[in-house]
C-alpha cells in the first residue's frame, strides 16, 4: 500500500534523449517553409486563428486578456509581409449555430487593429455575400477578419456545404489555433480540402515541437505533474504518460479517489466511486512500468468548500469525517521539489488544489515556482491546461516557463497520443 510519497522503480531508467521536434511535426508542412518556396503575393490565405478571449463580466465587451490575440500575430505578419490578402476566422465563445451579438468578434476586430498598427474590418458575417465583399475588397498585406463561425451550425458539424462557402475565402489555409486542433469542425479541418496548400502557423508549430517533443523523445528524467479534480478527465493522459515518463505526480482532487482505492477515508472529499479500480490500475502500473509515483501525503482540509472556511494540515490516513480536502499539504510540496530537481523536462498539466481561494492555492503556486526555477538551469518546463496556466499567469511566472499551452483539451490529447484533425489535414512536407 502507497504510505509514502514514492513507489519503488522497478524497471531500469529510460535512456535519454535530447528533446527535439517529432516526426510529426517535421512532417507537416509549416507557413515558413511554405513561403521560402511559394510566393504568396495576391494570394488569399484564410487563417484559422484562436481568438475566443475572454471579456469582462460587466458587459462592457472589454478583453480582459489578449494573449490569444497576441499569438496569432507573427504568422499574421509573416504573411502580411509575403505580400498575402489575409482573411482571418476564428470562434468565439458558445452561440451554438446563432446570431448572438454579445459573442461577435468585434473587440477582437479593434484590438487587432491596435496591435497591427492598421485598420482590421469584421465582416458581417463569415460566408455570403458580406463576407465575399469583404475579402474581394482585400489588397495585398491587408487583413480582414470573419465574424464569428459559430453563429452557423455547419461550423461544429463541419457541414459540407458550409465548408464550401468558407474555402471560397481562400487559395491558402494557413491553421494556427492549436486550441482547437482536436475538434473537427468547418474552420479548422473541413476547409483544408478545398486548398491549394493547408500548412501550419507558428503558434500551431511551436506546440507541436514542443508538445509532441516532451512526450516522444524528452531529455531525461522526464517528470509529469498531473492534477485536476476528476480521475475520470485525466485518466487517458495519465495512462499514457506512464509509459514515458521517469517520474509521475498526481495531484489536485482526483487524489482521493487514489486515497479512496488504498483504504483511506476521504470525509466528504470528491471521489469517484466508479474510478476506484482504475485508480488502482495507475498504481499497479507505476510498479510494472518502473514510474516513480508520487502521491501526497499529506493534505489541506476545510469545514466548507469556501474561500473562508476553517482548514488544517493532516495526514492522508487522517481526513476527518465532514471535512474536505482541497488542498496538498507542506511536506507533500517538499517532496514535489525535490523530486523535480533532477529532471531534464517538466511537464505540468492541471492545479494542486482549489488555487482560486488563496488558502488553498499554496501547492499549485509552489509547483509553478519549481518550474519557473527550473527553466534557467537548462530543464525544459512545459505547462498546458486552461487552470495550470491561469495559476502560472496569476503568479506572474509565465516568462520563466520554456512553453505555455494555448490549448487545453488538444494539449491533453496530443499528450495521449491522439490524431489531431486539425493537424491531420495539413500538407506533408
Amino acid at each position: 500500500m502507497l504510505a509514502t510519497c514514492t513507489t519503488l522503480r522497478l524497471a531500469a531508467p529510460r535512456s535519454a534523449a535530447r528533446f527535439h521536434a517529432c516526426s510529426f511535426v517535421q512532417a507537416k508542412e509549416t507557413v515558413e517553409s511554405l513561403t521560402s518556396r511559394v510566393d504568396l503575393r495576391g494570394k488569399r490565405v484564410l487563417v484559422r486563428a484562436d481568438l475566443n478571449v475572454p471579456l469582462a463580466k460587466d458587459g462592457s465587451l472589454t478583453i480582459t486578456d489578449d494573449t490569444r490575440i497576441r499569438g496569432c500575430l507573427p504568422t499574421v505578419q509573416h504573411l502580411q509581409n509575403a505580400g498575402a490578402k489575409v482573411v482571418l476566422c476564428s470562434h468565439f465563445g458558445k452561440p451554438k449555430g446563432e446570431v448572438d451579438p454579445a459573442l461577435s468578434l468585434a473587440p477582437v476586430s479593434a484590438r487587432l487593429s491596435e496591435l497591427l498598427g492598421q485598420e482590421v474590418p469584421l465582416a458581417a458575417d463569415c460566408v455570403g455575400a458580406d463576407a465575399d465583399a469583404a475579402v474581394a475588397a482585400l489588397q495585398d498585406g491587408q487583413v480582414v477578419l470573419l465574424e464569428n463561425t459559430r453563429f452557423h451550425k455547419g461550423e461544429t458539424k463541419n457541414e459540407p456545404g458550409f465548408v464550401a462557402e468558407l474555402a471560397k475565402h481562400g487559395d491558402v489555409f494557413v491553421n494556427d489555433a492549436f486550441g482547437a486542433v482536436h475538434r473537427a469542425h468547418a474552420s479548422t479541418a473541413g476547409v483544408a480540402a478545398h486548398m491549394e496548400h493547408s500548412v501550419a502557423g507558428f503558434l500551431v508549430e511551436k506546440e507541436l515541437k514542443f508538445l509532441s517533443g516532451a512526450v516522444d523523445e524528452p531529455a531525461r528524467p522526464m517528470a509529469a505533474v498531473i492534477g485536476g479534480a476528476k480521475v475520470s478527465t485525466k485518466l487517458p493522459v495519465v495512462e499514457s504518460l506512464m509509459a514515458k515518463c521517469d517520474k509521475l505526480v498526481i495531484g489536485g482532487g482526483m487524489i482521493f479517489t487514489f486515497y479512496l482505492a488504498m483504504g483511506h477515508s476521504v470525509g466528504d472529499s470528491l471521489v469517484e466511486l466508479e474510478q476506484v479500480e482504475i485508480a488502482r490500475r495507475v498504481i499497479d502500473m507505476a510498479a510494472e512500468t518502473g514510474t516513480e509515483l508520487l502521491l501526497p501525503t499529506d493534505v489541506v482540509v476545510a469545514d466548507a468548500f469556501a474561500a473562508d472556511a476553517a482548514s488544517k494540515v493532516v495526514g492522508i490516513d487522517a481526513i476527518p469525517d465532514g471535512m474536505i480536502g482541497l488542498d496538498i499539504g507542506p511536506d507533500s510540496i517538499a517532496a514535489i521539489e525535490a523530486m523535480l530537481q533532477d529532471c531534464q523536462t517538466v511537464v505540468w498539466n492541471g492545479p494542486m488544489g482549489v488555487f482560486e481561494f488563496e488558502q488553498f492555492a499554496k501547492g499549485t503556486m509552489a509547483v509553478a515556482e519549481c518550474m519557473g526555477a527550473l527553466t534557467p538551469k537548462g530543464v525544459t518546463t512545459i505547462v498546458g491546461g486552461g487552470d495550470s496556466v491561469a495559476a502560472v499567469q496569476k503568479a506572474g511566472l509565465g516568462s520563466q516557463m520554456s512553453h505555455i499551452s494555448t490549448g487545453g483539451g488538444a494539449s491533453l490529447e496530443l499528450l495521449e497520443g491522439k490524431v489531431l484533425p486539425g493537424i491531420d489535414c495539413l500538407d506533408e512536407q
